[in-house]
């Protein structure tokens, strides 16, 4: 991983998207802060598209969609996308799944939860699970007492043993039935509503995030930028960011998006 700086000026000159975590991505310590907040208006305001590309649920994501300065947002790691459409007042919500599929996989994830809060002391449901509808949050340090690597490990495991798919973010195990992920989602939703093929054009889409279950980004976009905090997991990284913040969490992002930002209004 480079430091920011490394970003070639020419390279930032051509990126047209700007893809973000949230937890510990945009967030310090748990909080949304004005700086982080404030990024995203500037992103915005200069012409980026901007994307929210999370691991949390529908409930808060419903809300994201409307109410921050976002164009869509990918929740629950790529189990849906929403998009408010200011101009017209519209809403488009898009899932991997058809409603029966996510009705019974919440039940065998139930089953789930339930062998790993019995056989993980410690660990507790993710305080935001009631707001989910396709995936389970296991909480190992948000509202918990951290949990050793171990224990992480042990809760990956029993969600892997029953046929799940687990990543871990930087305050939850997440697990679900499918074969859907960030990067899948962020496909669709480019495609479908910008006519963005995040293939071809994946130079001119910039990541920003910090945990393993970003991965698959940090391994897509060449130019994917973990805040300083993504070196905490470098040992569960399956695939690293091109380039490094000097700051952790919400100053990072804002310091990446400070650096796009000059690029495109000295271009302009």
């Amino acid at each position: 991983m480079q430091p920011l700086d490394a970003f070639p000026e020419d390279a930032r000159r051509r990126i047209k998207a700007v893809l973000a975590d949230i937890d510990d991505t945009l967030t310090t310590a748990g909080k949304l802060t004005a700086d982080a907040y404030a990024a995203l208006e500037r992103l915005q305001g200069a012409g980026f598209l901007v994307l929210p590309i999370t691991g949390r649920p529908a409930g808060w994501c419903d809300h994201i969609a409307r109410m921050w300065p976002v164009d869509a947002v990918v929740g629950e790691n790529g189990a849906f996308y929403f998009r408010y459409d200011q101009a017209t007042k519209t809403f488009t919500k898009r899932y991997h799944d058809p409603d029966e599929v996510r009705a019974e996989n919440r039940r065998r994830l139930e089953a789930v939860g339930e062998e790993i809060l019995d056989s993980v002391p410690g660990t507790a449901m993710a305080s935001d699970q009631p707001y989910r509808e396709s995936d389970l949050a296991i909480d190992y340090c948000e509202d918990v007492a951290r949990l050793s690597d171990d224990d992480v490990g042990r809760i990956v495991e029993i969600f892997e043993n029953a046929g799940a798919t687990a990543k871990i973010s930087s305050v939850h195990v997440n697990g679900w039935f499918g074969d859907y992920d960030k990067l899948a989602m962020t496909r669709r939703a480019l495609a479908e509503c910008f006519g963005i093929d995040i293939d071809a054009d994946r130079r001119q889409i910039a990541f920003i995030g910090d945990s393993p279950n970003d991965a698959p980004m940090f391994e897509h976009f060449p130019h994917a930028v973990g805040v300083a905090n993504v070196r905490d997991f470098e040992s569960r990284l399956t695939a690293t960011p091109a380039y490094v913040t000097a700051s952790a969490g919400g100053a990072g992002f804002a310091e990446a998006a400070e650096a796009l930002c000059r690029t495109r209004n000295a271009a302009d």
